[in-house]
């Protein structure tokens, strides 16, 4: 009795890790590379050049005060042999003023660069995350993963998802 349970039992495990074997066949897995989609996607790209020209003006306009303030610091170590103490001193305030003026500015600068860039590539994650929605339901996924740690070029479906933004309208 105790040898037919065991066999029994053995056919019920054999069985059921036959059917997790083939069940374990049948996952189909994808990997997305989110940074792969922010570099190399036209969206990505037009995003960067959107944002170049928007910040180029304001970016010349900072970098021109650096030169002025830099020439403006040279020439008060030029004449400050020749000047009076008052003189010098008032040119240093000025000068310190005008630095963290720039300084206020510079800063202003890189948070509404950082702010519009999130912005521009949330649009881009956005429009990459629909595309990858339709990826795994129109070739039946199981399961797509963004930015994993390892993964095998066998599941990688980067290039599939960056053509297919490339080529939306």
């Amino acid at each position: 009795m105790k040898s037919k349970l065991s066999q029994i039992v053995a056919t019920v495990l054999l069985a059921g890790a036959a059917t997790l074997g083939a069940q374990a066949q049948e996952v189909k897995i994808g990997y997305v590379n989110s940074e792969r989609i922010l570099r190399e996607t036209n969206l990505a790209k037009a995003a960067e050049t959107k944002l170049q020209a928007e910040f180029s003006r304001r970016e010349k306009a900072l970098l021109d005060l650096e030169t002025k303030l830099r020439g403006a610091a040279e020439k008060l170590d030029k004449d400050s042999p020749a000047l009076s103490e008052a003189e010098r001193g008032r040119r240093q305030r000025e000068l310190i003023e005008q630095d963290r003026d720039l300084q206020r500015k510079r800063r202003e600068f890189n948070e509404d660069v950082a702010q519009r860039k999130n912005e521009e590539l949330s649009a881009v994650i956005e429009k990459a995350n629909k595309v990858i929605k339709q990826i795994f339901e129109q070739e039946k996924y199981d399961l797509i993963v963004q930015d994993a740690i390892h993964a095998s070029p066998r599941v990688d479906i980067t290039k599939k998802v960056i053509d297919a933004l490339n080529n939306q309208k």
